[in-house]
């Protein structure tokens, strides 16, 4: 008789399929941050948050950056980055490809809560003095009518 491929699987079958697969993610992930600890020490910790190991396969090392600025500066730093990864233990590393990648400021920023903000309130943190506001009404006093508003309305900004 065939077996029916409709038939419910025991759960047993199930999850040993899932700790095989669970097992692997985890040790690729650790791996990975290993990999980052390393990156770390070379570049030094405010050039490393900007930066993020995002993969390792066959012998070609994923860098992401946040601007396009810094992959360039890492790309200057690419042989000797190298070499730091090799004689760190990661002798079959043949290739190191860095990637700017704008988007991943989220995920580089590890204070981040559900809204995308650090903890603050969104918004300007920046006050204007009362000075800056006398300033700007002084400009606007003999400014065209068009810039005479605009100035005066970003005054108000300081009377707050």
């Amino acid at each position: 008789m065939a077996k029916d491929r409709y038939a419910p699987k025991p759960l047993t079958d199930i999850m040993a399929g899932l700790n095989n697969r669970l097992s692997a993610y985890a040790g690729k992930s650790q791996a990975l941050d290993k990999q980052q600890v390393l990156l770390k020490e070379f570049l030094g910790p405010k050039l490393a948050e900007k930066c993020r190991v995002s993969n390792y396969r066959d012998g070609t090392l994923m860098i992401e950056v946040v601007s396009a600025a810094i992959a360039l500066k890492l790309n200057y730093l690419k042989m000797d980055m190298q070499s730091h990864f090799r004689a760190a233990g990661m002798a079959e590393l043949g290739q190191i490809k860095i990637v700017a990648n704008p988007q991943a400021t989220a995920r580089l920023s590890p204070t981040t809560d559900k809204t995308g903000t650090k903890g603050k309130a969104p918004g300007n943190s920046r006050k204007m003095s009362q000075q800056t506001s006398d300033y700007l009404n002084a400009i606007a006093a003999s400014a065209p009518p068009s810039l005479k508003e605009k100035l005066e309305r970003l005054a108000l900004h300081g009377k707050k």
